[in-house]
């Protein structure tokens, strides 16, 4: 059983936990844009980096890691390796194990990211700003870029707010390990999208989405975060449409 399947906790970052059900190659199929639509075959699974070598030391402070897909792990940034799925419905409450709040901005100009989460049921928040860096164009398999994460007090996050224009978007992020399972609000509502986070590349190339899972969107840039906070609702709908979704 993979072990390197990684849970959200309830600030947003992930945990390891071990994957259920094992570890099958996925069946998914490619299609137009980079999109992988659920129960089509697959040849064969994302292609995997070249060997992992070491870096060298980004500053002489600062002992850097291995390199991954030509980046390069510091004593503070990681390698983000996640597969994006659309979903057909928001999971069962049943099933959910944390539920809370994001509101996300996406500062003009940068690749900052200033967020806020609330969780629902206790009212505590926790205050972010994340530094996401992509991976070069044409990094296969699930390798995102490198994420460096700053926490924050609530003073600190509302200087940072009232200077940092940007656009926002707001969702609920419901925690059904080992996804986290986003439902977005205005104009993107009736988007639901699911997110899993590994350790390695094998267990992002083995993993199997459950049940409900319309569409691989991993390769798909409209359905980054930072994209999605510049999209109107008729753009959503265009991009929907090509995965054979219909916005309510």
């Amino acid at each position: 059983m993979p072990t390197g399947v990684l849970v959200r906790a309830a600030d947003g970052e992930p945990v390891r936990a071990a994957a259920p059900g094992g570890g099958g190659a996925g069946t998914t199929g490619e299609s137009a844009r980079g999109k992988h639509v659920m129960g089509e075959h697959q040849a064969s699974g994302p292609a995997v980096c070249g060997p992992v070598t070491s870096g060298p030391a980004a500053s002489g402070e600062e002992s850097a890691g291995p390199a991954v897909c030509g980046l390069t792990e510091g004593k503070y940034a990681r390698v983000e390796r996640e597969r994006r799925f659309l979903l057909d419905r928001v999971p069962a409450p049943g099933s959910v194990t944390v539920a809370r709040r994001i509101t996300d901005r996406y500062v003009d100009g940068t690749r900052l990211r200033l967020r806020r989460a609330e969780r629902l049921d206790t009212g505590e928040c926790t205050y972010k700003l994340t530094q996401k860096l992509p991976a070069p164009p044409g990094t296969p398999g699930a390798v995102q870029g490198l994420i460096t994460n700053l926490y924050l007090s609530e003073e600190e996050y509302a200087r940072l707010l009232a200077a940092l224009p940007g656009p926002e978007l707001t969702k609920t992020r419901l925690s059904v390990p080992p996804l986290g399972v986003d439902v977005f609000e205005g104009p993107l509502r009736g988007l639901v999208l699911a997110e899993a986070e590994f350790e390695n590349a094998e267990d992002a190339e083995t993993f199997v989405p459950p049940p409900g899972c319309i569409a691989e969107l991993t390769a798909d840039q409209h359905f980054t975060g930072g994209q999605l906070a510049r999209t109107d609702r008729e753009e959503l709908r265009g991009d929907l449409a090509e995965y054979g979704v219909a916005l309510p």
